[in-house]
Parts: C-alpha cells; sequence; structure tokens
C-alpha cells in the first residue's frame, strides 16, 4: 500500500468522526446516564487510537487526550472523542499536520482559535480549553525559534520537547515579553492541563472564554 497522502488522511478522519457519531446515535440510558453500544465504543477506540499515532505520534497531545478521555461507554466521553477528532479533522484540512519543528501561520492558529469557539458554542469546553491550550504551546515553541531559545533537550539520549512552562520562562529572559505575559501564560498553561488531565470541575465554561479572548490578544501582541 502506498503512503497516504494528507486527502486519505481527512478522509479516513471523516469516517472516524461518523463513527463517534452513530455511536452516539446508540446511546441509551440504563441506569447510570446515558451509554453508547459497547460495540461501537470499542470499534471507535480500536480505529481511532492507531489512526492517531500514525498521523501525530504516541507522545502527541491528540493521542494521549484521546487515550485518557474515551475510556467508557457513557456517552459523556464518547463527545470528547468525537471533539478531539473533529480537531485533527480540522487540523489536516487547515494543512497543518503538526511537529515540533512544524511553523504555523497566525491565519491558521486563527482558524484553530475559531474551532475552539464552536466547541465553547456547543458546551464543549473541555475540549476547546485543549485546543486553545494546543494553540499556545505551538506559539510559545514559534516565539523560542525567532529567539534563539531551545525547544527541545537531551534527556536518556532522545531529543524531546521542552515543557512549556520552562519556555515561558526562558522567553522572559530572552525580553520576548514581559513578566506580566509570563504569569498570564503560566496560569494559562495550567487551565490547559487541567483539561488535559481530566480535571474538568476544576474550571469553568466562562473561565475558558476568557482563555480564548487571552490567548487571541497575546498571539496578536506578539507575532512571529
Amino acid at each position: 500500500m502506498g503512503r497516504m497522502t494528507l486527502d486519505d488522511l481527512i478522509e479516513r478522519a471523516d469516517e472516524l468522526i461518523a463513527l463517534a457519531k452513530r455511536a452516539l446515535e446508540s446511546r441509551e440510558d440504563i441506569g447510570f446516564g446515558p451509554s453508547v453500544r459497547s460495540d461501537l465504543y470499542g470499534e471507535l477506540r480500536a480505529a481511532a487510537l492507531p489512526f492517531i499515532e500514525s498521523s501525530f505520534g504516541r507522545q502527541h497531545s491528540y493521542y494521549r487526550e484521546f487515550d485518557t478521555q474515551v475510556k467508557d461507554v457513557s456517552d459523556y466521553y464518547i463527545k470528547q472523542g468525537l471533539g478531539i477528532l473533529t480537531a485533527i479533522r480540522g487540523e489536516m484540512a487547515g494543512g497543518w499536520v503538526r511537529t515540533t519543528r512544524g511553523l504555523v501561520s497566525a491565519e491558521v492558529f486563527a482558524d484553530f482559535l475559531e474551532m475552539a469557539e464552536h466547541l465553547l458554542a456547543t458546551n464543549y469546553k473541555d475540549s476547546a480549553a485543549v485546543m486553545i491550550g494546543s494553540v499556545l504551546e505551538q506559539h510559545l515553541r514559534q516565539m523560542a525559534i525567532k529567539h534563539d531559545v531551545p525547544t527541545t533537550e537531551t534527556r536518556n539520549g532522545k531529543d524531546l520537547p521542552r515543557k512549556a512552562s520552562v519556555v515561558n520562562a526562558d522567553l522572559v529572559k530572552a525580553a520576548a515579553y514581559n513578566k506580566l505575559d509570563e504569569k498570564n501564560v503560566t496560569s494559562w498553561l495550567d487551565l490547559r492541563n487541567k483539561a488535559a488531565h481530566g480535571q474538568y470541575d476544576q474550571y469553568t465554561k466562562a473561565q475558558v472564554e476568557l482563555l480564548l479572548a487571552s490567548v487571541r490578544d497575546f498571539v496578536g501582541r506578539h507575532l512571529v
């Protein structure tokens, strides 16, 4: 089989989104809240994880988020999976299959923030928070490249991405922005981490809306 093209990846993402929607259509309340059919849940997880791994790698936030958030037949978790797959599909359709070395235009950042805004409007605050946080982290890495701040470090003989919090601190030292921005970025990254680790009761939809507005402002003030 030949190498998959970007169009092939988008088509596969569409198939997985359709599968997630089909699973949601099967939901019924069995006494513990709405649940989807177990066979459709199993099919979605078995199909989506290898696709995400082949497209982005096991260490990418998309893989980790799908693996941890789509963990049983509750319709809540399937909705989270649908949000992640929708974000992946949008990223591919936008021409940005992201890597740690990839550079993303301000226009593409704006597209992803618009997608996050749509997720918020449809009450997917957790997926929106993860997406906004991902835009922020990638923008920090672009700024780091611009200001000659290292974005990777060698650990156990492997070249691995540095934590966004460390890059944030180094960008202040490089005079990329001031201490107030550093404190704000720290709080935004904290909210993003809570979303990525399933601590959904630790923040509100209103806080994610504020996060969206703040990151838009930050990216607009610090273009690369």
